[in-house]
Protein backbone atom coordinates (compact mmCIF):
# COMPACT_ATOMS: atom_id res chain seq x y z
CA UNK A 1 0.00 0.00 0.00
CA UNK A 2 2.90 2.50 0.24
CA UNK A 3 4.53 2.03 -3.02
CA UNK A 4 3.70 5.48 -4.00
CA UNK A 5 6.90 6.48 -1.70
CA UNK A 6 8.57 4.93 -5.13
CA UNK A 7 6.39 7.40 -7.16
CA UNK A 8 7.15 10.04 -4.57
CA UNK A 9 10.71 9.81 -5.35
CA UNK A 10 10.87 9.16 -8.80
CA UNK A 11 8.58 12.22 -9.17
CA UNK A 12 10.85 14.33 -7.25
CA UNK A 13 14.08 13.23 -8.16
CA UNK A 14 17.44 15.06 -8.26
CA UNK A 15 18.18 18.93 -9.01
CA UNK A 16 19.51 17.36 -12.26
CA UNK A 17 15.94 15.12 -12.87
CA UNK A 18 13.95 18.52 -11.99
CA UNK A 19 15.95 20.99 -14.76
CA UNK A 20 15.35 17.44 -17.17
CA UNK A 21 11.61 18.14 -16.48
CA UNK A 22 11.51 21.65 -16.30
CA UNK A 23 14.61 22.46 -19.30
CA UNK A 24 12.13 23.88 -21.68
CA UNK A 25 10.20 25.80 -19.41
CA UNK A 26 13.80 27.43 -18.38
CA UNK A 27 14.76 27.99 -21.86
CA UNK A 28 11.65 29.43 -23.03
CA UNK A 29 11.33 32.12 -19.93
CA UNK A 30 15.33 32.90 -20.37
CA UNK A 31 14.73 33.51 -24.01
CA UNK A 32 12.04 35.54 -22.99
CA UNK A 33 13.60 37.20 -20.20
CA UNK A 34 16.49 38.24 -23.06
CA UNK A 35 14.14 39.09 -25.24
CA UNK A 36 12.25 41.66 -22.84
CA UNK A 37 15.84 43.04 -21.52
CA UNK A 38 17.01 43.53 -24.80
CA UNK A 39 13.81 45.16 -25.88
CA UNK A 40 14.08 47.51 -22.46
CA UNK A 41 18.20 48.48 -23.59
CA UNK A 42 17.84 48.72 -27.45
CA UNK A 43 13.88 50.08 -27.34
CA UNK A 44 12.46 50.82 -30.86
CA UNK A 45 15.13 49.32 -33.00
CA UNK A 46 14.33 45.45 -31.94
CA UNK A 47 11.71 45.90 -34.00
CA UNK A 48 13.70 44.45 -36.55
CA UNK A 49 13.99 40.88 -35.01
CA UNK A 50 9.96 41.31 -34.94
CA UNK A 51 9.93 39.05 -38.42
CA UNK A 52 11.52 35.56 -36.55
CA UNK A 53 8.64 36.00 -34.17
CA UNK A 54 5.84 36.67 -36.90
CA UNK A 55 7.79 33.51 -38.26
CA UNK A 56 6.62 31.50 -35.20
CA UNK A 57 3.20 32.89 -34.88
CA UNK A 58 2.49 32.03 -38.33
CA UNK A 59 3.80 28.26 -38.39
CA UNK A 60 1.19 27.91 -34.95
CA UNK A 61 -2.01 29.39 -36.81
CA UNK A 62 -1.55 27.12 -39.93
CA UNK A 63 -1.58 24.34 -37.89
CA UNK A 64 -4.34 25.22 -35.14
CA UNK A 65 -7.18 24.40 -37.72
CA UNK A 66 -6.38 20.20 -38.18
CA UNK A 67 -5.06 20.24 -34.78
CA UNK A 68 -8.34 20.77 -33.10
CA UNK A 69 -10.00 18.87 -35.30
CA UNK A 70 -7.86 15.85 -35.51
CA UNK A 71 -7.02 16.31 -31.46
CA UNK A 72 -10.36 15.99 -30.51
CA UNK A 73 -12.50 13.91 -33.07
CA UNK A 74 -9.69 11.69 -32.33
CA UNK A 75 -10.45 11.18 -28.06
CA UNK A 76 -13.84 10.91 -28.59
CA UNK A 77 -14.13 8.44 -31.80
CA UNK A 78 -11.49 5.90 -29.61
CA UNK A 79 -13.28 6.27 -26.36
CA UNK A 80 -13.27 2.83 -25.34
CA UNK A 81 -16.53 1.49 -23.25
CA UNK A 82 -16.12 -0.14 -19.27
CA UNK A 83 -18.18 -1.21 -16.69
CA UNK A 84 -20.62 1.26 -15.30
CA UNK A 85 -19.50 3.40 -17.69
CA UNK A 86 -22.70 5.67 -18.36
CA UNK A 87 -22.99 6.36 -14.41
CA UNK A 88 -19.20 7.16 -14.23
CA UNK A 89 -18.96 9.08 -17.14
CA UNK A 90 -22.44 11.44 -15.80
CA UNK A 91 -20.88 11.77 -12.63
CA UNK A 92 -17.25 12.61 -13.98
CA UNK A 93 -19.18 15.05 -16.42
CA UNK A 94 -20.82 16.85 -13.41
CA UNK A 95 -17.45 16.88 -11.37
CA UNK A 96 -15.76 18.30 -14.41
CA UNK A 97 -18.16 20.93 -14.94
CA UNK A 98 -18.85 22.25 -11.46
CA UNK A 99 -15.33 22.51 -9.95
CA UNK A 100 -13.86 23.99 -13.39
CA UNK A 101 -16.62 26.47 -13.06
CA UNK A 102 -16.26 27.07 -9.45
CA UNK A 103 -12.51 27.55 -10.62
CA UNK A 104 -13.57 30.49 -13.51
CA UNK A 105 -16.13 32.43 -10.88
CA UNK A 106 -12.95 32.33 -7.98
CA UNK A 107 -10.89 33.57 -10.95
CA UNK A 108 -12.86 36.28 -12.11
CA UNK A 109 -13.44 37.43 -8.54
CA UNK A 110 -9.71 37.62 -7.68
CA UNK A 111 -9.00 39.52 -11.27
CA UNK A 112 -11.56 42.12 -9.98
CA UNK A 113 -9.72 42.40 -6.84
CA UNK A 114 -6.01 42.62 -8.00
CA UNK A 115 -6.42 43.72 -11.72
CA UNK A 116 -3.53 42.51 -13.80
CA UNK A 117 -2.99 46.52 -15.50
CA UNK A 118 -5.14 48.27 -12.55
CA UNK A 119 -3.04 51.77 -12.54
CA UNK A 120 -0.76 50.91 -14.99
CA UNK A 121 -0.16 53.08 -18.24
CA UNK A 122 -1.61 51.62 -21.44
CA UNK A 123 -1.72 54.01 -23.92
CA UNK A 124 1.64 53.23 -25.28
CA UNK A 125 0.67 49.34 -25.29
CA UNK A 126 -2.93 50.17 -27.18
CA UNK A 127 -1.14 52.41 -29.47
CA UNK A 128 1.26 49.62 -30.57
CA UNK A 129 -1.60 47.16 -30.77
CA UNK A 130 -3.00 49.32 -33.69
CA UNK A 131 -5.09 45.99 -35.06
CA UNK A 132 -7.36 45.92 -32.49
CA UNK A 133 -10.44 44.21 -33.62
CA UNK A 134 -13.50 45.96 -35.79
CA UNK A 135 -16.70 45.73 -34.15
CA UNK A 136 -18.71 43.39 -35.85
CA UNK A 137 -22.88 43.77 -36.53
CA UNK A 138 -23.53 41.17 -33.59
CA UNK A 139 -24.85 43.19 -31.31
CA UNK A 140 -27.53 43.69 -33.47
CA UNK A 141 -28.39 39.99 -33.60
CA UNK A 142 -30.92 38.71 -31.33
CA UNK A 143 -29.79 35.86 -28.69
CA UNK A 144 -30.95 33.67 -30.31
CA UNK A 145 -29.09 34.69 -33.79
CA UNK A 146 -26.23 35.34 -31.73
CA UNK A 147 -26.25 31.83 -30.37
CA UNK A 148 -26.64 30.25 -33.83
CA UNK A 149 -23.57 32.57 -35.04
CA UNK A 150 -21.62 31.21 -31.97
CA UNK A 151 -21.70 27.64 -32.15
CA UNK A 152 -22.46 26.91 -35.96
CA UNK A 153 -21.12 28.47 -39.52
CA UNK A 154 -23.07 28.39 -42.98
CA UNK A 155 -20.47 26.43 -44.94
CA UNK A 156 -18.33 23.74 -44.06
CA UNK A 157 -15.20 25.84 -45.91
CA UNK A 158 -15.75 28.42 -43.14
CA UNK A 159 -14.12 25.95 -40.17
CA UNK A 160 -10.73 26.26 -41.90
CA UNK A 161 -11.03 29.72 -40.53
CA UNK A 162 -9.12 29.99 -36.94
CA UNK A 163 -11.68 33.04 -36.48
CA UNK A 164 -14.26 30.19 -36.05
CA UNK A 165 -12.71 27.75 -33.45
CA UNK A 166 -15.98 27.76 -31.23
CA UNK A 167 -17.94 26.38 -34.93
CA UNK A 168 -15.00 23.85 -35.68
CA UNK A 169 -14.88 21.85 -31.63
CA UNK A 170 -18.98 21.36 -32.36
CA UNK A 171 -18.13 20.19 -35.66
CA UNK A 172 -15.12 17.58 -34.70
CA UNK A 173 -17.36 16.76 -31.41
CA UNK A 174 -20.07 15.45 -33.59
CA UNK A 175 -17.34 13.78 -36.09
CA UNK A 176 -16.08 11.63 -32.96
CA UNK A 177 -19.52 11.02 -31.57
CA UNK A 178 -20.59 9.95 -34.98
CA UNK A 179 -17.75 7.87 -35.39
CA UNK A 180 -18.04 6.47 -32.22
CA UNK A 181 -21.30 5.43 -32.66
CA UNK A 182 -20.87 3.74 -35.73
CA UNK A 183 -18.91 0.72 -34.39
CA UNK A 184 -16.80 -1.75 -36.49
CA UNK A 185 -17.52 -0.17 -39.68
CA UNK A 186 -16.09 3.26 -38.66
CA UNK A 187 -12.81 1.37 -37.40
CA UNK A 188 -10.60 2.69 -40.64
CA UNK A 189 -11.66 6.10 -39.82
CA UNK A 190 -10.86 6.22 -36.02
CA UNK A 191 -7.36 4.80 -36.84
CA UNK A 192 -6.72 7.81 -39.20
CA UNK A 193 -8.20 9.93 -36.82
CA UNK A 194 -5.58 8.40 -34.13
CA UNK A 195 -2.56 8.60 -36.98
CA UNK A 196 -3.61 11.86 -37.88
CA UNK A 197 -3.26 13.19 -34.18
CA UNK A 198 0.13 11.62 -33.97
CA UNK A 199 1.36 13.85 -36.90
CA UNK A 200 0.04 16.95 -35.95
CA UNK A 201 1.54 16.25 -32.71
CA UNK A 202 5.27 15.63 -34.34
CA UNK A 203 4.61 18.65 -36.14
CA UNK A 204 3.99 20.73 -33.12
CA UNK A 205 6.61 19.47 -31.35
CA UNK A 206 9.08 20.18 -34.14
CA UNK A 207 7.73 23.99 -34.26
CA UNK A 208 8.05 24.45 -30.66
CA UNK A 209 11.68 23.92 -30.92
CA UNK A 210 11.47 27.36 -32.27
CA UNK A 211 9.15 28.82 -29.54
CA UNK A 212 12.29 29.77 -27.72
CA UNK A 213 13.98 32.05 -30.60
CA UNK A 214 10.45 33.22 -32.05
CA UNK A 215 8.87 33.97 -28.78
CA UNK A 216 12.05 35.98 -27.78
CA UNK A 217 12.42 37.97 -30.87
CA UNK A 218 8.35 38.86 -30.99
CA UNK A 219 8.71 40.09 -27.16
CA UNK A 220 12.02 41.63 -27.58
CA UNK A 221 9.98 44.22 -30.30
CA UNK A 222 6.79 44.05 -28.10
CA UNK A 223 9.05 45.60 -25.36
CA UNK A 224 11.08 47.60 -27.37
CA UNK A 225 7.77 49.54 -28.62
CA UNK A 226 6.66 49.22 -25.06
CA UNK A 227 8.90 50.11 -22.46
CA UNK A 228 8.53 48.56 -19.05
CA UNK A 229 4.93 49.24 -18.80
CA UNK A 230 3.43 45.72 -19.12
CA UNK A 231 5.98 44.06 -16.71
CA UNK A 232 4.10 45.22 -13.83
CA UNK A 233 1.42 43.35 -15.42
CA UNK A 234 3.17 40.07 -15.52
CA UNK A 235 4.13 40.80 -11.91
CA UNK A 236 0.73 41.56 -10.62
CA UNK A 237 -0.96 38.39 -12.67
CA UNK A 238 2.04 35.91 -11.11
CA UNK A 239 0.60 36.92 -7.32
CA UNK A 240 -2.54 36.93 -8.01
CA UNK A 241 -2.19 33.45 -9.52
CA UNK A 242 -0.05 32.38 -6.52
CA UNK A 243 -2.93 34.52 -4.10
CA UNK A 244 -5.44 31.71 -6.06
CA UNK A 245 -3.62 28.60 -5.64
CA UNK A 246 -3.12 28.86 -2.42
CA UNK A 247 -7.10 29.40 -1.89
CA UNK A 248 -8.47 26.90 -4.23
CA UNK A 249 -5.61 24.27 -2.77
CA UNK A 250 -6.29 24.47 0.94
CA UNK A 251 -9.21 25.75 0.80
CA UNK A 252 -11.30 24.05 -2.36
CA UNK A 253 -9.64 20.99 -1.96
CA UNK A 254 -10.50 20.69 1.58
CA UNK A 255 -14.07 21.42 0.82
CA UNK A 256 -14.27 18.90 -2.05
CA UNK A 257 -13.13 16.38 -0.02
CA UNK A 258 -15.17 17.38 2.99
CA UNK A 259 -17.99 16.99 0.46
CA UNK A 260 -17.24 13.73 -1.00
CA UNK A 261 -16.88 12.03 2.94
CA UNK A 262 -17.00 14.34 5.17
CA UNK A 263 -14.33 14.35 8.08
CA UNK A 264 -12.88 11.22 6.92
CA UNK A 265 -12.83 12.18 3.56
CA UNK A 266 -10.51 15.17 4.56
CA UNK A 267 -8.36 13.47 6.45
CA UNK A 268 -7.94 10.45 3.85
CA UNK A 269 -7.10 13.23 0.87
CA UNK A 270 -4.55 15.57 2.69
CA UNK A 271 -3.25 12.00 4.17
CA UNK A 272 -2.25 10.86 0.20
CA UNK A 273 -1.79 15.15 -1.29
CA UNK A 274 1.46 15.32 -0.86
CA UNK A 275 2.93 12.89 -3.38
CA UNK A 276 0.50 14.09 -6.43
CA UNK A 277 1.80 17.76 -5.35
CA UNK A 278 4.88 17.17 -4.78
CA UNK A 279 5.35 15.00 -8.27
CA UNK A 280 3.68 17.95 -9.98
CA UNK A 281 5.87 20.62 -8.91
CA UNK A 282 8.88 18.06 -9.90
CA UNK A 283 7.51 17.20 -13.41
CA UNK A 284 5.57 20.24 -14.46
CA UNK A 285 3.19 17.42 -16.39
CA UNK A 286 -0.01 16.35 -15.61
CA UNK A 287 0.76 13.22 -18.39
CA UNK A 288 3.45 12.48 -15.66
CA UNK A 289 1.05 12.42 -12.88
CA UNK A 290 -0.69 9.82 -13.90
CA UNK A 291 0.93 6.56 -12.40
CA UNK A 292 0.83 8.75 -9.29
CA UNK A 293 -2.44 9.56 -8.84
CA UNK A 294 -3.95 6.03 -9.96
CA UNK A 295 -1.81 4.53 -7.04
CA UNK A 296 -3.34 8.01 -4.73
CA UNK A 297 -6.85 7.17 -5.20
CA UNK A 298 -6.49 3.97 -5.33
CA UNK A 299 -4.95 4.40 -1.46
CA UNK A 300 -8.22 6.24 -0.93
CA UNK A 301 -10.29 3.66 -1.61
CA UNK A 302 -11.51 4.51 -4.92
CA UNK A 303 -12.60 1.59 -6.74
CA UNK A 304 -10.44 0.54 -9.83
CA UNK A 305 -12.92 1.28 -12.51
CA UNK A 306 -13.80 4.86 -11.63
CA UNK A 307 -9.96 5.35 -11.02
CA UNK A 308 -8.82 3.82 -14.28
CA UNK A 309 -11.36 6.14 -15.78
CA UNK A 310 -11.55 9.56 -14.45
CA UNK A 311 -7.18 10.05 -13.75
CA UNK A 312 -6.60 9.61 -17.70
CA UNK A 313 -9.36 11.96 -18.19
CA UNK A 314 -8.81 14.39 -16.32
CA UNK A 315 -4.87 14.64 -17.02
CA UNK A 316 -6.52 15.68 -20.14
CA UNK A 317 -9.84 17.38 -20.18
CA UNK A 318 -10.01 18.51 -16.28
CA UNK A 319 -8.02 22.00 -15.63
CA UNK A 320 -8.52 23.94 -12.94
CA UNK A 321 -5.56 25.53 -12.70
CA UNK A 322 -5.86 26.28 -16.33
CA UNK A 323 -8.85 27.93 -16.10
CA UNK A 324 -7.43 30.38 -13.93
CA UNK A 325 -4.62 31.00 -16.39
CA UNK A 326 -7.32 31.49 -18.91
CA UNK A 327 -9.07 34.16 -16.84
CA UNK A 328 -5.94 36.02 -16.55
CA UNK A 329 -5.13 36.32 -20.02
CA UNK A 330 -8.53 37.15 -20.57
CA UNK A 331 -8.68 39.76 -18.36
CA UNK A 332 -5.34 40.78 -19.90
CA UNK A 333 -6.32 41.27 -23.11
CA UNK A 334 -9.51 43.13 -22.54
CA UNK A 335 -7.71 45.64 -20.51
CA UNK A 336 -5.03 46.11 -22.95
CA UNK A 337 -8.23 46.86 -25.64
CA UNK A 338 -10.33 48.71 -22.87
CA UNK A 339 -13.21 46.27 -23.34
CA UNK A 340 -16.16 46.49 -20.84
CA UNK A 341 -15.48 43.80 -17.43
CA UNK A 342 -18.46 44.48 -15.78
CA UNK A 343 -20.98 43.91 -18.46
CA UNK A 344 -23.32 40.54 -17.52
CA UNK A 345 -22.76 39.26 -21.08
CA UNK A 346 -18.89 39.71 -20.69
CA UNK A 347 -18.41 37.98 -17.41
CA UNK A 348 -20.07 34.97 -19.16
CA UNK A 349 -18.20 35.37 -22.13
CA UNK A 350 -15.65 34.93 -20.09
CA UNK A 351 -16.26 32.28 -17.27
CA UNK A 352 -17.18 30.28 -20.63
CA UNK A 353 -14.26 30.64 -22.58
CA UNK A 354 -12.11 30.15 -20.01
CA UNK A 355 -14.02 26.57 -18.87
CA UNK A 356 -13.31 25.74 -22.61
CA UNK A 357 -10.01 26.77 -22.60
CA UNK A 358 -9.06 24.36 -19.23
CA UNK A 359 -10.52 22.04 -21.31
CA UNK A 360 -8.60 22.68 -24.53
CA UNK A 361 -5.30 23.13 -23.45
CA UNK A 362 -5.12 19.88 -21.64
CA UNK A 363 -6.81 17.77 -24.35
CA UNK A 364 -5.02 19.52 -27.65
CA UNK A 365 -1.05 18.79 -27.90
CA UNK A 366 0.27 22.45 -27.45
CA UNK A 367 -1.25 22.89 -24.53
CA UNK A 368 -1.40 26.65 -23.34
CA UNK A 369 -0.51 27.83 -26.92
CA UNK A 370 -3.20 26.20 -28.52
CA UNK A 371 -5.24 27.60 -25.14
CA UNK A 372 -4.29 31.50 -26.20
CA UNK A 373 -4.88 30.52 -29.76
CA UNK A 374 -8.76 30.04 -28.92
CA UNK A 375 -9.28 33.22 -26.81
CA UNK A 376 -7.54 35.58 -29.76
CA UNK A 377 -9.88 33.53 -31.99
CA UNK A 378 -13.09 33.45 -29.84
CA UNK A 379 -12.34 37.73 -29.07
CA UNK A 380 -11.11 38.89 -32.20
CA UNK A 381 -8.09 39.81 -30.77
CA UNK A 382 -5.18 40.53 -33.70
CA UNK A 383 -2.58 37.52 -33.36
CA UNK A 384 0.35 39.64 -32.51
CA UNK A 385 -1.14 39.57 -29.20
CA UNK A 386 -0.02 35.82 -28.64
CA UNK A 387 3.19 36.46 -27.60
CA UNK A 388 1.98 39.07 -24.53
CA UNK A 389 -0.54 36.19 -23.08
CA UNK A 390 2.18 33.61 -24.11
CA UNK A 391 4.04 35.00 -20.91
CA UNK A 392 1.27 34.46 -18.85
CA UNK A 393 1.22 30.48 -19.19
CA UNK A 394 5.24 30.12 -19.06
CA UNK A 395 5.37 32.14 -15.44
CA UNK A 396 2.38 30.39 -14.23
CA UNK A 397 3.37 26.83 -15.05
CA UNK A 398 4.53 25.06 -12.18
CA UNK A 399 1.18 26.18 -9.64
CA UNK A 400 -0.73 25.56 -12.74
CA UNK A 401 0.16 21.93 -12.95
CA UNK A 402 -0.07 21.54 -9.22
CA UNK A 403 -3.89 22.18 -9.14
CA UNK A 404 -4.12 20.36 -12.20
CA UNK A 405 -3.00 17.25 -11.33
CA UNK A 406 -3.56 17.09 -7.51
CA UNK A 407 -6.99 18.45 -8.51
CA UNK A 408 -7.81 14.91 -10.14
CA UNK A 409 -7.67 13.24 -7.04
CA UNK A 410 -9.96 15.18 -5.10
CA UNK A 411 -12.67 14.79 -8.10
CA UNK A 412 -12.15 11.17 -7.97
CA UNK A 413 -13.01 10.55 -5.00
CA UNK A 414 -16.39 13.22 -5.20
CA UNK A 415 -17.48 10.61 -8.80
CA UNK A 416 -17.05 7.89 -6.22
CA UNK A 417 -19.39 9.58 -4.01
CA UNK A 418 -21.67 9.89 -6.69
CA UNK A 419 -21.30 6.33 -7.93
CA UNK A 420 -20.85 4.43 -4.78
CA UNK A 421 -23.20 6.63 -2.36
CA UNK A 422 -22.16 8.26 0.56
CA UNK A 423 -20.90 5.47 2.41
CA UNK A 424 -18.29 4.49 -0.09
CA UNK A 425 -15.29 5.20 2.33
CA UNK A 426 -16.97 2.29 5.03
CA UNK A 427 -16.85 0.30 1.87
CA UNK A 428 -13.55 0.49 0.98
CA UNK A 429 -12.50 -0.12 4.61
CA UNK A 430 -14.15 -3.29 4.21
CA UNK A 431 -13.41 -4.08 1.31
CA UNK A 432 -9.56 -3.89 1.88
CA UNK A 433 -8.00 -5.51 4.37
CA UNK A 434 -5.37 -2.93 5.31
CA UNK A 435 -6.49 1.06 6.97
CA UNK A 436 -7.35 3.05 4.47
CA UNK A 437 -8.81 6.42 6.06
Amino acid sequence: MRTYLFYMLKGSGTVKSIFKNYRFTIILLSAIVIGGAAGLFFGPKTAVVKPFGDLFLNLMFMMIVPLVFFSIASAIANMNGMKRLGKIMGSILVVFLVTASVAAILGLAGASIIHPLENTDIASIKEVMNHSSVETDAEKLTFLDHLVATFTVSDFNLLLSRNNMLQLIVFALLFGISTAAVGEKAKPVKDFLSAATAVIMKMVSIVMYYAPIGLGCYFAAVIGDLGPQILEGYARSFVLYLILTVIYYFGFFTLYAFIAGGKDGVKLFWKNAVTPSVTALATCSSAACIPVNLAMVRNMGVPKDIAETIIPLGANTHKDGSVFGGVLKIVFLFALFGRDLTSISNILSILAVAFLVGAVMGAIPGGGMIGEMLIISVYGFPPETLPIIAVISTIIDAPATLLNATGNTVCAMLVTRLVEGKNWIVKALKSDGEEVA
